[in-house]
């Protein structure tokens, strides 16, 4: 059921935002353990390029499921679990999103036990997640607009 088109220009600018927090991240993930660890400021910086980034990865796919799929008002897990069904993003990508959503939900709701070494390990080991999730938006997108009237 598609409920009215999709905003192409607020995906875009939503894919931008990840993909610079993404370099933001890794701009700092550049940096020795010791170096990153040693200054709080670092960890603050991670912590908030990454909450925004998955911020805009499910506005992104709350914006997709309710334009193109009529569903509204769904939480972060389910967002992951619907874009993966739906064929938006790949199997594999919907089991990392799965992940990232229970990470935002630990940052935003249990941010004190968010510790400067495992923001560390992200910014060092994980920023392909977002990668991914990025290309196949934008794969997404480029059939959405192949198949628009």
């Amino acid at each position: 059921m598609v409920t009215s088109k999709l905003n192409l220009e607020k995906l875009m600018s939503l894919l931008s935002l990840v993909q610079e927090g993404a370099g933001d991240m890794r701009e700092l993930g550049r940096l020795s353990r010791e170096d990153f660890l040693i200054d709080r400021r670092n960890p603050a910086a991670a912590e908030s390029f990454l909450r925004r980034s998955l911020e805009a990865v499910f506005d992104i796919g709350r914006h997709v499921l309710a334009k193109e799929y009529g569903e509204k008002d769904v939480e972060y897990k389910a967002v992951a679990r619907l874009l993966a069904e739906r064929g938006v993003v790949g199997e594999e990508c919907g089991v990392q999103l799965l992940k990232m959503a229970g990470y935002r939900n630990r940052m935003v709701h249990m941010y004190h036990q968010v510790a400067p070494e495992e923001l560390y390990e992200i910014i060092t080991g994980r920023l392909g997640d977002l990668d991914r999730f990025v290309r196949e938006i934008q794969a997404f997108l480029e059939r959405y607009r192949r198949s628009a009237p």
